[in-house]
This record gives C-alpha cells, sequence and structure tokens, in this order.
C-alpha cells in the first residue's frame, strides 16, 4: 500500500503513519519487532540503514514503512524531556 499523501515533501503523511497505522502497516511493523533480536530491539533508536533494510527484508515487509517506524522511535527516543 502507498500512501497518497507521500507525493509532498512536508512529511505530514509519514508523522500520521506514525499516529495512526493501518492495520496492514501495524501488521507488518508486529512482524518485523517479532523477528528483531532482543538487542535490536533494546537499542531500535540505533539501528542503521542496512539494520533495518535486513529486518524488513527478513520479516518480507515494505522497508519503507519499516523504516518510517523506526526512524519516528529514534526521534521519539532522542528527544529531550
Amino acid at each position: 500500500m502507498i500512501r497518497s499523501q507521500f507525493q509532498d515533501i512536508r512529511g505530514a503523511s509519514e508523522l500520521a503513519m506514525l499516529a495512526a497505522p493501518t492495520s496492514d502497516e501495524l501488521a507488518q511493523l508486529k512482524k518485523a519487532v517479532a523477528i528483531m533480536t532482543a538487542a535490536e530491539k533494546q537499542n531500535a533508536h540505533t539501528l542503521t540503514d542496512e539494520q533495518v533494510q535486513r529486518i524488513a527484508a527478513d520479516a518480507q515487509i515494505d522497508p519503507a514503512n519499516f523504516a518510517i517506524f523506526i526512524n519516528g522511535y529514534a526521534i521519539h527516543k532522542k528527544r529531550p524531556s
């Protein structure tokens, strides 16, 4: 599934995806998290692009969607309290 909102450069659709993922997007995220190692889960905010791509490929999910979720988590984790 490709969200039509991805046609702009403002990032609004990516934020919407994080706030309210579709059932398919959520299922893909759950599938990826299920195969991640404990260390990958604990340090998800530090995963490299290559690690994200490998996990997505191993889980057979859309790598772009998984990258958006991981990047969103990393931004949230690194945000000052």
